[in-house]
């Protein structure tokens, strides 16, 4: 399946911060939408990712303190991407080679939409379901 047709299913809404945004107010709206990270964008460029991950690594590091940190702070800059035009198999390799589990997707550059591993799990659990029923059509009416 195309990525395209992932963010179709899903829906293409991302949630964002600038990099000065308080850790505090990061966790807010992981809550708050159910999601587990965010793209930092600056100047309309993807700046990184943060993540509950990312809060977790550095809270043994600072404490408490790292709630009044900036994002900037933890967000993960080496970001990974993909297109609408990749497939969900080569996405999977891509989280699984990367360890991430939240790609940004890109059309023409600009952020479009954020795939997860929920969502590409999500996705082929209903390709099974449909090659299934198809299965059980053909066997039964054969």
């Amino acid at each position: 399946m195309l990525i395209a047709e992932l963010l179709r299913a899903k829906g293409s809404d991302v949630v964002t911060v600038r990099p000065d945004t308080g850790v505090a107010e990061l966790l807010t709206l992981l809550a708050r939408h159910n999601i587990g990270a965010v793209v930092v964008l600056e100047g309309g460029r993807i700046a990184g990712i943060a993540s509950e991950r990312d809060v977790v690594r550095r809270l043994e590091e600072h404490g408490a303190e790292l709630l009044e940190r900036p994002v900037r702070d933890i967000m993960t800059t080496n970001v990974i991407t993909c297109r609408t035009s990749d497939t969900d198999d080569a996405l999977t390799v891509l989280m699984t080679e990367n360890r991430v589990r939240h790609v940004p997707v890109l059309s023409a550059g600009e952020l479009i939409g954020i795939v997860s591993i929920g969502d590409v799990v999500k996705s082929r659990i209903r390709q099974l379901e449909l090659d299934r029923q198809q299965l059980e059509a053909y066997i039964t009416q054969g």
